[in-house]
């Protein structure tokens, strides 16, 4: 099993897991995506960036990345959008891979922070990020601006 970044050539199997992260999640009726506004996303915009896990040419896994910054520290960090493996694979080490090759990224870039989202009721998640170190951020709270709020919004 190999760690490596994504290329164009990836786009159905990086579809294909996002997929498969939906559908794990219980989200699959909120995809609105497209392959050809991710292949844009990614390869085009470099929106955000992809590492896969490779097991004998099959995509078995994946971490979607980019970029936010620190004013207080007044650097960049790496901000994981998702990860996943396939079911199949779980609990081989898969994931601590993708994360370590993530840690990586991080350093070569003078990261200071990986930061991510976890669901509430994802325990093996939630284990697995504390056994390798992370905590949570309890005093922090999601918010989202979306769609049609946006629009009014930015009317007003």
């Amino acid at each position: 099993m190999t760690i490596r970044q994504a290329t164009p050539d990836d786009i159905d199997a990086i579809y294909d897991l996002i997929i498969g992260i939906a559908n794990y999640e219980k989200k699959l009726d909120d995809v609105e995506m497209k392959k050809d506004v991710l292949y844009e996303s990614l390869f085009v915009h470099h929106h955000a960036e992809v590492i896969l896990a490779v097991d004998e040419h099959k995509a078995i896994g994946f971490a979607l990345y980019f970029y936010s910054f620190s004013t207080f520290i007044g650097r960049a960090n790496l901000y994981l959008e998702d990860l996943f493996v396939d079911e199949g694979y779980r609990g081989k080490g898969v994931g601590k891979k993708l994360f370590k090759e993530l840690a990586s990224i991080a350093l070569k870039k003078q990261c200071q922070r990986i930061d991510w989202t976890c669901l509430n009721w994802n325990q093996s998640a939630i284990d697995f990020y504390e056994n390798i170190g992370a905590k949570k951020m309890d005093e922090w709270l999601l918010f989202r601006l979306e769609g049609d709020a946006i629009k009014e919004f930015a009317k007003k």
